[in-house]
């Protein structure tokens, strides 16, 4: 694994994360920051995760 990889792995953690404390506070009917900008963050992250999971994933490969 290469530093680069390990920086998009920590993104795509951290998005993760996000999404689901977005999901949390969605749930909970009364979101601190609002439901709109609560789901702006949830639709945000989840692609985020993946896109991240994915480069990650590229790059420890193609450093083999």
């Amino acid at each position: 694994m290469t530093p680069k990889s390990g920086v998009f792995l920590g993104g795509s953690c951290v998005a993760a994360i996000a999404a689901v404390g977005s999901v949390f506070e969605l749930s909970s009917g009364k979101p601190d920051l609002g439901g709109l900008v609560t789901g702006i963050i949830l639709a945000i992250s989840i692609p985020l995760t993946v896109v991240f999971f994915l480069a990650a994933v590229r790059d420890a490969r193609a450093n083999q």
